[in-house]
């Protein structure tokens, strides 16, 4: 290997080595939590830290719009020297950050169940809407048999979507407590970039929105036919990085709900397992030169 070459490699490294993954589920995370509460200020005059919260959403929005520029200005000197597009680069797993069971992520061995929600069954209350399914009658004595975390969370989620079961989808999002689901919009935010960049062959463009609206709209709305008409596209309108129109605040569960179907869907599109989001599963051998 030159030195050229060498420069080059490393430079590929230390591009996927930066925390763009990690920066969005951050971003995601304020962000659920702005909106839960921006729906509880709704009976409150208390402003309970939204303002915090926006400032602190804003700094992670500059954060990885800073982390990608970096990318993009790596990449161009890669192809200034010649060296755009050679093999080699490490694969692309940090969109996968969201993904770790939270065990994992704050090293504890903890194993303990999450204590019972005190704020009633809203969650429940507005799956129902969005899916058409109510709630599953509650068994005496049997135990919670629904997903443990968000990552299996959002994996049922794919693998009901893939089947067309929205039965099947009601119940795993009844299964689950408020925070559990509600962790679907930061762990599905990094993966939907990636989805949908693998399903338009390059990375999404503001100019690719009303091809992902034709290619995944339908579908979700038939899974989800309560949710909101404009909540799907200012999320595809996000994944492009196009400008979204100005709406009132969405109910959190609905934008978490809306991404982790919008998640099987594209893996649907793209033919892929829904086991492919376990972060220890190898990463989808694409054909070179393919185009969904």
């Amino acid at each position: 290997m030159s030195l050229l070459q060498e420069l080059g490699a490393q430079l590929r490294a230390t591009s996927e080595e930066l925390p763009t993954g990690l920066v969005t589920v951050a971003m995601e995370r304020l962000r659920s939590a702005t909106e839960l509460l921006n729906w509880v200020r709704q009976t409150s005059v208390d402003p309970m830290g939204v303002p915090q919260l926006g400032n602190a959403t804003e700094h992670a929005e500059h954060a990885a719009a800073a982390l990608r520029l970096a990318q993009d200005a790596i990449e161009a000197y890669l192809a200034a020297l010649g060296l755009a597009g050679q093999t080699g680069a490490p694969p692309d797993t940090d969109y996968k950050a969201g993904l770790q069971p939270k065990e994992q992520q704050a090293g504890r061995d903890d194993q303990r169940p999450p204590a019972p929600e005190k704020l009633g069954p809203w969650w429940q209350e507005r799956v129902a809407e969005l899916t058409g399914e109510a709630p599953p009658p509650p068994k005496e004595g049997a135990a919670p048999s629904g997903p443990t975390d968000t990552a299996e969370l959002l994996r049922r989620v794919a693998a009901g979507v893939r089947s067309g079961d929205r039965a099947r989808l009601g119940r795993d999002l009844h299964g689950v407590n408020a925070a559990t689901g509600l962790g679907l919009s930061a762990a599905s935010s990094p993966v939907l970039r990636k989805l949908a960049g693998d399903l338009l062959g390059h990375e999404p463009r503001p100019e690719d929105l009303p091809r992902l609206q034709n290619a995944a709209g339908g579908r979700v709305r038939s899974l989800l036919p309560g949710t909101p008409p404009a909540l799907l596209d200012t999320m595809l309108a996000r994944i492009c990085r196009a400008p979204a129109k100005e709406e009132q605040p969405a109910h959190p569960a609905d934008s978490a709900v809306t991404a982790g179907v919008l998640t099987g869907v594209l893996l649907a599109r793209l033919g892929r397992d829904p086991a492919t989001l376990d972060p220890s599963a190898p990463e989808p051998v694409r054909p070179s030169g393919a185009d969904a």
